[in-house]
């Protein structure tokens, strides 16, 4: 209504750190941008916000389906023992015995917990199919973001 957006947050949008943002980024099928928010809030289980110079309907529609990014500095700090799934990405995981078991590429959501999708470096340099380990605490062990490293009790066979 009047270009006012509609926003399904990740978390509930009563935690959302999207409402206290200046500035969205908006990452489409065909190109990505940056937007200037004016007012953003909480209603029900979305967000609504008002874009700066996004006046109508039609224009607002056209923006349907673009995945919201803000800044990995706007992050407040993680609290003791929690971290934030884009940390993961690319840190390097392996099991107790010091194998290899590749390098973090995504977190992924599958129902009854998360997942790391892991990719392996093959010959010539390129990625290859790799492993999903459940983002549990019974099968990853350590978690050292200094290091970038992560420690899973998983075998190379699995």
């Amino acid at each position: 209504m009047r270009g006012w957006l509609r926003v399904v947050p990740f978390n509930d949008p009563l935690d959302s750190i999207l409402t206290a943002q200046p500035r969205w980024w908006l990452r489409g099928p065909h190109a990505s941008h940056m937007i200037e928010i004016e007012e953003a809030r909480a209603h029900r289980d979305e967000i609504v916000a008002k874009a700066t110079g996004l006046d109508d309907r039609d224009r607002a529609q056209a923006l349907k389906g673009c995945e919201v990014l803000i800044g990995r500095s706007a992050f407040p700090r993680a609290r003791e023992g929690e971290v934030y799934w884009v940390d993961l990405i690319g840190c390097a995981v392996s099991n107790p015995a010091g194998e290899s078991l590749g390098v973090v590429a995504a977190v992924e959501e599958f129902g009854a917990h998360p997942v790391l999708r892991l990719e392996a470096v093959g010959e010539a340099g390129r990625a290859t199919v790799g492993r999903l380990i459940p983002f549990v605490p019974e099968y990853v062990l350590e978690i050292d973001l200094a290091g970038r490293r992560i420690v899973a009790d998983w075998g190379l066979d699995y």
